[in-house]
């Protein structure tokens, strides 16, 4: 029988078992979709779940959700979107120099953050809090894989590989991704925001580069193109052949302080904080808004509910974890504001 490639999809797979590392997750080694698709004859099957990423609506309202600073007026500031191009860009970086595969980490970077919550995670702790008096919760790791296999495409989801909604699901801090490739994610997700985020505070004067721990500093560099220069390489060189990745133990002690300090001194400051109690008290009335009036949730999300025989409480926070910050606020102002006559 006749080994040749028969289309440019299969020598993608081919060139993959020549060139990937032994402990790359193989295109064609994939565990599938929960519904099965005829193979695209061009792109593999972790290309296209990037490719159904990016053309997702979800991603393209992550440009209007908060990263730390809530409804930034200067421009340079990261949103989620920037964000989330910003762990892709590192995580394609170490995939690469690792020899592992880069379109399956590509993708899981972009979907990575999908179900956050407008404003942040301070929305996404109100959602929590009503979902934890049902017994329930709301976490937006599991938000994301909810919305790539059930939101998108009005209530038919991406059906995307369970390679990629495994290293969406489990990118957070007490997960571990079965593949390398979500490994990487997972680990760049923290090297990306710890970084961008202290270049954010020093940009909104909420902290200077000398404010920074100093044995940290020591250890990872004396400003961010330092220090994310150091993390990526020591991540590459602590992982080169081997079954897991991870950061040598000094790097990653002093990321994890890093992480801490970020935690006490601006996550929490008063000066990003000023507005959150109202970006709060906004998500938690239009939260018992929808609930009690259910019936004025566009027509998709009632029809989700009676397709999946959700809870009405998991369809409004379906709704409103979807919303950008942009659109809360002025769907918080139709409901609540009074309009003035002209």
């Amino acid at each position: 029988m006749s080994t040749e490639p028969k289309c440019i999809r299969e020598m993608s797979e081919q060139r993959e078992e020549m060139i990937l590392s032994p402990f790359a997750c193989k295109s064609k080694n994939s565990k599938g979709r929960k519904v099965s698709e005829p193979e695209c004859d061009v792109r593999t099957v972790y290309q296209r779940d990037r490719d159904r990423i990016v053309h997702s609506k979800a991603f393209r309202r992550l440009k209007h959700k908060t990263q730390v600073f809530l409804a930034p007026e200067g421009d340079h500031y990261r949103t989620r979107l920037t964000h989330t191009l910003e762990v892709s860009q590192i995580s394609r970086t170490v995939a690469r120099a690792l020899n592992l595969n880069e379109d399956l980490t590509e993708a899981i970077a972009l979907g990575h953050d999908l179900g956050h919550t407008p404003f942040g995670h301070s929305g996404e702790r109100i959602l929590d809090e009503e979902m934890r008096k049902l017994g329930r919760r709301f976490i937006h790791s599991e938000q994301s894989l909810r919305v790539v296999d059930i939101l998108e495409r009005d209530g038919e989801g991406l059906n995307l590989t369970e390679e990629v909604r495994d290293g969406i699901l489990n990118h957070g801090t007490s997960s571990t991704p079965h593949t390398l490739e979500g490994q990487i994610v997972r680990i760049c997700d923290k090297i990306a925001y710890i970084n961008h985020d202290i270049d954010d505070a020093i940009r909104a004067r909420v902290l200077t580069e000398r404010d920074l721990p100093r044995p940290c500093t020591d250890i990872l560099g004396k400003s961010v193109h330092d220090r994310l220069n150091h993390m990526i390489h020591d991540l590459i060189i602590n992982s080169l052949e081997k079954d897991h990745i991870s950061l040598t133990p000094d790097v990653q002690s002093a990321m994890s302080e890093l992480r801490s300090f970020m935690f006490a001194h601006v996550y929490t400051s008063n000066i990003v904080k000023a507005e959150e109690k109202k970006a709060q008290e906004l998500m938690r009335k239009l939260y018992y808004h929808f609930l009690d009036q259910f019936g004025s949730l566009p027509k998709e999300y009632i029809e989700l509910r009676m397709r999946y025989n959700e809870i009405p409480e998991v369809v409004v926070c379906d709704y409103i974890a979807g919303m950008t910050d942009n659109y809360a606020i002025k769907t918080f102002q139709d409901l609540f504001i009074p309009m003035g006559w002209e």
